[in-house]
């Protein structure tokens, strides 16, 4: 079973990275881009066939070791 883990910054946390990104494509002369924020992607392969029990263990994951969940959301998918 593989599984994708998004993790993002809150709304309102600044996003300096974010910001050197969006600033380096308007520099390149990319238009349309009204802002940039930043996050990280973790691809997972879990064994077994059981996806409640696959997405109990990318929460617990996520809760204790992907996100930081003070300043970060996270979103979950599962592709069984």
């Amino acid at each position: 079973m593989k599984a994708r883990v998004t993790v993002t910054l809150k709304n309102g946390i600044l996003d300096p990275q974010g910001k050197a990104i969006e600033g380096a494509l308007k520099s390149l002369g990319v238009e349309g881009i009204a802002s940039v924020r930043q996050g990280k992607v973790f691809d997972i392969e879990i064994p077994g066939g059981d996806k409640a029990t696959a997405e109990a263990a990318l929460k617990a994951a996520a809760d204790r070791l992907l996100a930081n969940t003070v300043i970060e959301n996270y979103a979950i998918e599962v592709q069984g």
